[in-house]
């Protein structure tokens, strides 16, 4: 199936977006997809789409991303409302320490050091 979604370029700590048409079972930081159908730097705000490429490639069957539906909602190239894109949580669990416990003193070790001294 194709997807529409966005290829990070650009420097480190200075995004910059292709928007592409890929498979979706192909990552999406392998460099490889069918066709360039736009840009975005999320720190101008600058976008560029190709609407009628866009617009081919989705009646073609290709499904855009979240973020991308929702940037053509945006544009006025597709019509309808935006969808609400999933935030992911993290896998780790934090296990919280009750307050009102203390630490219990460590018992010096059989042989180790005098109390005498």
């Amino acid at each position: 199936m194709l997807v529409i979604r966005l290829f990070r370029i650009g420097r480190k700590n200075r995004p910059a977006y292709k928007i592409v048409v890929t498979q979706k079972t192909k990552s999406s930081k392998g460099g490889r997809f069918v066709a360039e159908v736009g840009s975005w730097d999320p720190l101008t705000k600058k976008r560029i789409l190709k609407k009628e490429e866009i617009k081919s490639w989705i009646s073609k069957g290709a499904q855009p991303s979240a973020t991308i539906y929702n940037m053509l909602v945006d544009e006025k190239v597709v019509e309808g409302k935006k969808m609400a894109i999933p935030i992911k949580k993290s896998k780790k669990k934090i296990e919280a320490k009750p307050a009102n416990e203390t630490p219990k003193p460590v018992e010096a070790a059989a042989g180790g050091i005098d109390k005498k001294a």
